[in-house]
């Protein structure tokens, strides 16, 4: 009997040992599971990180390849222009040169008609070509050629012909011819299809170049266009979309660097971005169109003067031919001043691609030449008379750009959280909470606390020790034990139960331990996360206060800039379109 209990004791104690190395071992699987979560949590924070720096370089270097592009592609554009066109400059740059060869009396009469003779022949079907011939036979007084010579240019073009000699006769003091010239082009034209050299028309107003009969033929003929036009509502209304279009174009970029926290809360960020984004536009609205009221224009005191100024636009003017490459010139353009970005350009080149058809209406040339002069050739002084003449569609586009963003003010921000947490390498996912910032901070904080320890407590419970679950096993092993080793001896039944469940109690003690680390843990770094979130609660209630200062003081500016555009009406009574400088030869003449 005694060699029964002694080889049972030595199973025991066998059991037992592994019973204790099963635990360390247990303990130390522990161990390593905590730092492979550990690991698993910075190795996702990384590789978020690095994420969000992929996605960042990518963008970096897709926007940084659109403005390569546009590069190459303006490069290119610019060739093929001045390969197929390129010749035509040649012409432009001759035509006030001959002008002014005349005036000073160094250039043979010879040389002059040599040079239109070649140029006619360089430049077949270019209507400059043959009024550079009819110049030159109008100054060696050969009234045959020079009447076939305008008549091939008024074929070629009537109204770019029609206007240059009108501004070639008004330049030689040729008052009256320069009037029927000037009468013949407005006669043949259609307020809602003019060319794009009609441009030259409002130069010639801005610089009084044609004199107080053509001043008065401009008055009579211009009014009657734009009451002509301003009886459709359509034709109006594009005019004010072009206002609006440049007004949304000034619009300030996102200010989320300003309030980071509300743009990360906020499910009205959005609105709230874009509202002050277009409330911050007055100012840039103000400061710009001031700028172009406010330039300094002085006349040119020789009538040549002026009037080759206005010569060397019309002839500068690039054809209709050219119009495709010039539109995608303009866009490649804006790629490169928007940095690559392509929706945007593709915004402002749509926003101006009326500067760049074939035909556009009265009022619509009065708008471009105030929106984009560079793209029809007109100077800044015909940019700011054009201004002045859109002062009603000006004002309107921007009180509907102020109604719009004001009527877009959220009247309920909100906070949002919600997120996954990988905690103890399981997830716990807090519910959606929302609150809105018209009720108390205090109340709020109350709230998002009450709402992350409902949902963190019974996820923090999860990890508690099944105490129940562990000890059933291990009361049905001590009655095994008692039962068959107590039929045979009962004091050997006892200690090998007093054994084997002190050794049991052990490990279920180390794994109770564990399990308590665990739910510390978790109670840790979901407290941690609550207390961030208040923290962000708060931040983004600051956040608002601040933002609402910033839009008061933005939208504060909205009187100064319509009052500003109510002053365009009169602002420039004294050289209105129709009240432009009479050329003081002509004054003293009459």
């Amino acid at each position: 009997m005694s060699e029964v209990d002694y080889a049972l004791h030595q199973k025991v104690q066998q059991v037992s040992n592994l019973v204790v190395r099963l635990s360390e071992q247990v303990g130390s699987v522990s161990g390593q599971v905590s730092a492979v979560e550990a690991n698993q949590q910075q190795t996702r924070t990384e590789l978020q990180q690095l994420r969000d720096e992929f996605l960042a370089f990518v963008k970096s270097a897709q926007l940084t390849a659109n403005v390569q592009r546009a590069e190459t592609r303006v490069g290119v554009i610019q060739d093929q222009v001045d390969h197929e066109f390129g010749h035509h400059k040649t012409v432009r740059r001759t035509a006030v040169g001959m002008l002014q060869a005349f005036d000073v009396g160094l250039v043979s009469e010879e040389n002059v008609r040599a040079v239109g003779d070649q140029l006619m022949i360089q430049t077949p079907r270019y209507w400059l070509a043959p009024a550079l011939v009819a110049l030159a036979s109008w100054s060696a007084d050969d009234r045959t050629l020079c009447e076939r010579a305008v008549e091939e240019a008024f074929r070629r073009s009537p109204d770019r012909t029609s206007l240059f000699f009108a501004l070639v006769l008004r330049r030689q003091n040729r008052r009256e011819a320069a009037v029927r010239w000037l009468r013949h082009y407005l006669l043949a034209q259609d307020p809602t299809a003019l060319g794009r050299e009609f441009a030259v028309i409002l130069e010639s107003i801005a610089q009084g170049a044609f004199g107080l009969a053509g001043r008065e033929l401009l008055h009579t003929t211009l009014t009657g266009w734009r009451e002509q036009l301003m009886d459709s509502a359509e034709g109006q209304q594009k005019q004010i979309d072009r206002w609006r279009q440049e007004i949304d174009s000034l619009a300030q970029p996102s200010a989320a660097a300003e309030f980071p926290r509300i743009a990360q809360v906020s499910p009205q960020w959005p609105q709230l971005d874009a509202v002050l984004s277009r409330a911050r536009a007055h100012q840039v609205v103000l400061d710009k169109y001031r700028a172009v009221m406010d330039r300094e224009f002085q006349p040119s005191e020789r009538l040549e003067d002026a009037v080759d100024d206005i010569l060397d636009r019309l002839v500068s003017e690039y054809d209709t031919e050219e119009l495709p490459l010039r539109r995608d010139l303009a866009f490649n353009h804006a790629v490169i001043d928007h940095g690559g970005d392509l929706d945007a350009a593709r915004k402002a080149a749509d926003a101006d691609s009326a500067s760049y058809e074939e035909t556009l209406d009265y009022l619509t040339v009065q708008t471009t030449a105030a929106l984009n002069p560079t793209a029809i050739g007109a100077s800044p002084a015909t940019q700011r008379l054009s201004v002045a003449a859109c002062q009603e569609w000006f004002l309107q586009a921007h009180a509907g750009s102020t109604r719009d963003y004001r009527a877009a003010v959220p009247q309920d921000v909100q906070a949002q959280f919600g997120t996954a947490y990988t905690v103890a390498a399981q997830t716990f996912q807090l519910p959606p909470w929302q609150g809105s910032f018209t009720r108390p901070l205090p109340e709020l904080e109350a709230s998002l606390s009450a709402h992350w320890d409902q949902h963190m407590e019974p996820f923090i419970a999860s990890y508690a020790y099944p105490w129940a679950k562990k000890a059933i096993p291990l009361a049905l092993v001590l009655f095994g034990i008692l039962v068959i080793v107590g039929s045979i001896s009962f004091p050997v039944a006892l200690v090998a139960a007093l054994i084997v469940g002190g050794v049991w109690g052990l490990v279920l003690h180390n794994g109770a331990q564990a399990a308590t680390r665990l739910q510390n843990n978790a109670r840790q770094i979901l407290q941690q996360a609550k207390q961030e979130s208040v923290h962000h609660l708060r931040a983004a209630s600051a956040e608002l206060t601040d933002w609402n200062t910033k839009f008061r003081a933005a939208d504060a500016v909205e009187p100064q800039c319509r009052e500003f555009i109510n002053s365009l009406a009169t602002a420039t009574r004294g050289a209105s379109p129709f009240e432009g400088r009479t050329v003081a030869k002509e004054e003293t003449a009459s």
